[in-house]
C-alpha cells in the first residue's frame, strides 16, 4: 500500500506514550483506496459478505463502533468540508455501538441534558488542509452551524469541549461569536522547511518596510495550531469507561472483549443484511 500511495494504516494500530495515554490510529473509513485494493488484488471476502463495498462499509462501522466504546476522545479527520455521508456514517455507528452504561453517570448528550446514562466519547472534527479562506469568521460560523445541524440528534459529545475561540486563534472575535460552537478545529497545510526558512514576502510594489515582513497567511503557523489542538484534546475530561478503574493492561483486555462483541453484534449483522 505504501508503494501505491495508499493508506499507511491497516486495521487499528495503538501506541502508549510516556504519559500513559493510549492512541489508536485506524485505517480510513469508507475508503475508495481500500476498496480498490480489495478488488484489484482478488482478495477473498469473508463468507458473510457478497460485495466488496458492503465489506468495506461494515469494516468501517465495526471500527467506528469500537472507538465509540473504548475511547475518551475520537478525532474525525477530513480533507475537505464536507461529505454528508460522513455524518450519516457516524450516526449509524453510534446506533450500532455496544451498550455500555456510563459508570460516572455523567450527561452523555451533546446538549447537556440528563437523558440516559449511556457512555459516549468526545467527538472532535479536524478539518485538515484548511485554506486561508476557511479561517474567515463568516466561513467559520457557517461550518459550525452546518455540523451542529447535521449532528443535532446525536448523543456523541460533539460540542462544548473544544474551542478555537478560547485559544487565541481569533483574538478579534468575542467568545459568543459562534451561536453553537462545535468541536471543530482547522488545520492548514503543513509548513515545509523551505517556507519556514524563507517565508513568502510582501509584493514588490509595497513599501520597503512591508517588503521585509512575511506574507499574510490568515492563520497561525502549523506548529502553533498543532500545539493548541494537543493542549485542548489532552485537557478533555476522561471519565471511567467501566465500573472499575482500568490500567493499560486492563483496558487492553476490556477493548478485546468489546471488539469481540462488535464482531458478533446482532445489530451490525442485521444492518449488513439490509445492505446486501
Amino acid at each position: 500500500m505504501k508503494e501505491r500511495g495508499g493508506n499507511q494504516t491497516s486495521g487499528i494500530d495503538f501506541f502508549i506514550t510516556q504519559e500513559r495515554i493510549v492512541f489508536l490510529d485506524t485505517q480510513p473509513i469508507l475508503s475508495p483506496s481500500i476498496l480498490d485494493h480489495l478488488i484489484n488484488n482478488d482478495r477473498k471476502l469473508p463468507p458473510e459478505y457478497n460485495l466488496p463495498h458492503t465489506y468495506v462499509e461494515m469494516q468501517s462501522l465495526q471500527i467506528a463502533a469500537f472507538l465509540f466504546t473504548v475511547c475518551h476522545v475520537v478525532i474525525v479527520v477530513q480533507d475537505w468540508f464536507t461529505d454528508l455521508s460522513l455524518y450519516r456514517f457516524l450516526q449509524t455507528a453510534e446506533m450500532v455501538k455496544p451498550s455500555t452504561p456510563s459508570p460516572s453517570h455523567e450527561s452523555s448528550s451533546s446538549s447537556g441534558s440528563d437523558e440516559g446514562t449511556e457512555y459516549y466519547p468526545h467527538l472532535v472534527f479536524l478539518q485538515n488542509k484548511a485554506r486561508r479562506e476557511d479561517f474567515c469568521p463568516r466561513k467559520l460560523r457557517q461550518m459550525h452551524l452546518m455540523i451542529d445541524q447535521l449532528m443535532a440528534h446525536s448523543h456523541l459529545r460533539y460540542k462544548g469541549t473544544l474551542s478555537m475561540l478560547q485559544c487565541n486563534i481569533f483574538p478579534g472575535l468575542p467568545p459568543d461569536f459562534l451561536d453553537s460552537e462545535v468541536n471543530l478545529f482547522l488545520m492548514p497545510f503543513m509548513d515545509s522547511e523551505s517556507e519556514n526558512e524563507n517565508p513568502p514576502r510582501a509584493g514588490p510594489g509595497s513599501s520597503p518596510l512591508f517588503s521585509l515582513l512575511p506574507g499574510y497567511r490568515g492563520h497561525p503557523s502549523f506548529q502553533s495550531l498543532v500545539s493548541k489542538l494537543r493542549s485542548q484534546v489532552m485537557s478533555m475530561a476522561r471519565p471511567q469507561l467501566s465500573h472499575t478503574i482500568l490500567t493499560e493492561k486492563n483496558w487492553f483486555h476490556y477493548a478485546a472483549r468489546i471488539w469481540d462483541g462488535v464482531k458478533k453484534s446482532s445489530a451490525l449483522a442485521e444492518y449488513s443484511r439490509l445492505l446486501a
